[in-house]
């Protein structure tokens, strides 16, 4: 472990596919013609609901419900009355990554303490954590900080309920925006998980991952890299 005690982990797009939970939930709405929405739709989705979460806080259900109905809108297949909140209740049922599991455990079994930050209420995080084969020392949600990331209150949460400093703990997660910058900023080391390949601009990992099958062995790589200057 060197020096490292803590793997704080972002949850959707890290741990649970939520771009197939975002395309299974809302594909049905788009009528039999409508090309496969997977990646396209998700991308779409995730600007509309970073619109919505800057607006103000809310509790993550009403964000997705609000998210969901207005990008239905926006691209002219709006929601049926009664299935506004389709979105909201279809996220217990996303599946993890294939991977997961396995890598979860091997980090537990290595001595790591695991936490997630993650932008959701905490009723709807628990059937996720369900699926992903671990039971995390330590969830913090949206609900808990009253900010959505990349606002720093997880991260000060999170320190608040564990004590445990930037340079003692590494943040993994799938969106440089919402994770990898503000924890940067913060000072922690950083794990990208970049399941697209996507460029990576605006900010500097300290390691990229294509998915969580090598993470145990690069947690400890990482821990012995310098953390960011803040």
């Amino acid at each position: 472990m060197g020096s490292v005690d803590w793997l704080t982990f972002d949850c959707y797009g890290t741990l649970i596919d939520w771009e197939g939970g975002v395309a299974d939930a809302l594909a049905p709405f788009l009528g039999p013609q409508a090309p496969s929405p997977r990646q396209s739709l998700a991308a779409r989705y995730i600007d509309v609901e970073a619109q919505v979460e800057h607006e103000a806080y809310r509790p993550y259900r009403d964000v997705l419900a609000i998210a969901g109905a207005r990008l239905m809108r926006e691209i002219g297949h709006p929601l049926p009355p009664g299935r506004e909140r389709a979105l909201a209740d279809s996220l217990p049922n996303w599946r993890a990554f294939p991977e997961v599991p396995a890598a979860l455990r091997r980090l537990r079994d290595a001595g790591y303490r695991l936490a997630i930050l993650s932008n959701v209420d905490r009723d709807l995080i628990a059937g996720s954590v369900q699926r992903l084969g671990v039971t995390p020392d330590l969830i913090v949600t949206a609900e808990d900080s009253r900010s959505y990331k990349p606002a720093h209150g997880h991260w000060t949460t999170f320190q608040t309920r564990t004590g445990a400093r930037p340079e003692r703990t590494i943040h993994v997660a799938a969106s440089l925006y919402h994770d990898i910058m503000p924890a940067s900023a913060l000072g922690y080391r950083t794990i990208y998980i970049n399941r697209h390949g996507a460029p990576v601009v605006g900010s500097a990992p300290t390691r990229v991952l294509g998915d969580l099958t090598r993470l145990p062995e690069t947690v400890e790589e990482t821990a012995s890299a310098a953390p960011p200057r803040r």
